[in-house]
């Protein structure tokens, strides 16, 4: 009998390939440091998270069938991940990121995720087909969704049926992606998490400060929006007002995930009851422990 998800996890599971050294770095740098490889994808750094606070959280992703998607899968399931209703495809291969992070924070990135693209639609099936809910019965839990997905589909996400009684929420996987949530922006049970400049990408102007950022969003017909700025001020924006909180200060040594941290940890907050107020703090302090090295939750 396949285990009952708290949440549905939609989005990219890939391998990270992080490059890190403390130096600061330009553009043509060659210095030493350390290269990882490790599951990642947003999709999947939301997820583990949620494992870690005690969740079973279900994938929604396209993986290949190929000798790195095997070594992927198997990898989802020692962190608690259930893979049973995954996109497995024979002719695309496994996604990829690749990021290179200095002491000057992150120098570039390459997101290799065009099978997610490709695979569109397929991996919703287990949301319509019955195995999760279908259009007479759709998933009435929480959704984790990101924004690798296509703009189409994303636009399709925000109209069907099949997410009619679902609590979306939602994160762009990177500021060149934040466009793509543009659908998702007025619908009621959708819960936005970006950061300042994605903020201002989703409304074309620039803002200075994360709750300036939130009211803006709220203006544009957001119903809820999380917006962090780094160490500075983060706000919590809702039709009954922004609330503000300030993040722990730590010495900061990676960063790659540290938004899906907070997005997770904020998730599993409002699960526990936490107040906004009180939410926003856990989540801020989550994502300060795993910049700083410590994924304890």
């Amino acid at each position: 009998m396949r285990t009952r998800p708290d949440i549905v996890c939609i989005g990219s599971v890939l391998w990270d390939i992080i490059g890190r050294t403390p130096a600061h770095m330009a553009a043509g740098a060659d210095v030493p440091g350390r290269i990882t490889r490790a599951p990642g994808g947003v999709a999947l750094n939301i997820a583990a998270t949620l494992a870690r606070f005690g969740l079973r959280p279900a994938l929604l992703t396209a993986i290949g069938r190929d000798a790195e998607g095997d070594e992927l899968v198997a990898a989802c399931r020692r962190l608690g991940l259930l893979t049973d209703h995954l996109y497995r495809s024979d002719d695309l291969p496994t996604d990829r990121y690749m990021a290179v992070e200095g002491g000057n924070g992150l120098v570039a990135a390459i997101a290799d995720a065009h099978s997610l693209e490709a695979a569109g639609d397929k991996i919703l099936r287990p949301l319509g087909d019955g195995r999760l809910g279908s259009a007479a019965a759709p998933w009435a839990g929480s959704v984790a969704l990101d924004g690798n997905l296509t703009q189409g589909l994303l636009a399709d996400i925000a109209a069907s049926p099949l997410f009619a009684a679902a609590d979306l929420r939602v994160a762009p996987a990177s500021p060149g992606k934040a466009e793509r949530l543009l659908p998702l922006l007025p619908v009621g049970r959708a819960t936005l998490y970006v950061n300042l400049e994605e903020a201002g990408i989703l409304c074309q102007r620039r803002f200075a400060t994360a709750p300036e950022a939130a009211e803006g969003l709220l203006v544009r017909g957001a119903a809820r929006v999380l917006v962090t700025d780094g160490a500075r001020t983060s706000a919590d924006g809702a039709p009954g007002g922004i609330l503000t909180a300030e993040p722990p200060a730590v010495l900061v040594t990676r960063i790659t995930g540290a938004g899906d941290t907070f997005m997770a940890a904020h998730i599993v907050a409002e699960r526990r009851g936490e107040t906004r107020a009180a939410a926003l703090r856990s989540a801020l302090a989550a994502a300060a422990h795993h910049v700083s090295g410590d994924t304890r939750p």
